[in-house]
């Protein structure tokens, strides 16, 4: 008589964490694009700049991620980005001058150093390597510089092919 074995999934056993970095993206991500508010999309007049800002509707930006851009090819002086963040200020939950990639790329970083990282403490943990959605470099570098002082140890992959990242030593005991 053939009996077969029970087949047993050792990576579902194991006391494995994964750490998907898709899950520190910003959410509710706004543009606030000075273009709009350019003469003929093109140049920016002081008094016409200022008073366009007192009419903007801000509380779209409530408690949003805004990144602040022109998508105009035109020269914005200094202070015409500085009023605006002056604006932002007030309801945005943040707000950055850079891209669209440049503000997410920043607020997945602020993300990953505002995590607790004491729930990590001793565990074995995988952070993700392939995923839907392409995750910046310096985000799997800010997640190891941060669990590494807590952590039992750190992979990249997935949880079935990792790569060693680090692996705490034992201490002798005196």
């Amino acid at each position: 008589m053939y009996f077969m074995e029970a087949i047993i999934n050792k990576v579902t056993e194991s006391s494995l964490i994964t750490i998907n970095l898709e899950e520190f993206l910003p959410k509710d991500l706004m543009m606030f694009d000075l273009k709009s508010f350019l003469f003929m999309e093109l140049i920016l007049k002081e008094k016409d700049f200022r008073a366009a800002l007192l009419d903007h509707d801000w509380l779209q930006y409530q408690n949003k991620n805004v990144f602040v851009t022109c998508t105009a090819d035109a020269i914005i002086p200094v202070w015409a980005y500085m009023l605006v963040m002056s604006n932002l200020q007030t309801v945005a939950q943040f707000a950055v001058l850079a891209d669209e990639v440049q503000a997410k790329k920043q607020l997945m970083l602020q993300n990953i150093e505002k995590m607790d990282a004491s729930q990590y403490n001793d565990q074995r943990i995988v952070i993700k390597g392939c995923g839907e959605i392409p995750i910046p470099d310096e985000a799997y570098a800010a997640i190891t510089f941060k669990l590494r002082p807590v952590a039992k140890s750190i992979m990249y992959g997935e949880p079935c092919s990792t790569v060693p990242i680090y692996k705490k030593k034992l201490e002798a005991k005196l």
